[in-house]
């Protein structure tokens, strides 16, 4: 389930950011970056699943780090 998630929302980035890049519109960009934050967010979820702890809490503060600049980015 952690994978499905971890694919869906990389495929979802990775879309966006090649649409953004033929289109020259840079408005999507937040909404890259918050699909990029959960996907990093699941990664750091099955890590924690598999008991590697200090990569988990690692990439859970990456995760919110990128999180809180797409919300930021939206507000602002």
């Amino acid at each position: 389930m952690l994978t499905l998630l971890k694919i869906i929302f990389g495929l979802i980035s990775c879309i966006l950011a090649v649409y953004s890049l033929i289109t020259d519109k840079f408005e999507i960009m937040p909404f890259m970056s918050l699909f990029m934050g959960l996907m990093i967010l699941m990664t750091g979820l099955s890590d924690l699943k598999e008991n590697r702890k200090a990569s988990a809490y690692t990439l859970f503060l990456a995760s919110g780090f990128i999180i809180f600049v797409a919300v930021y980015t939206f507000i602002f």
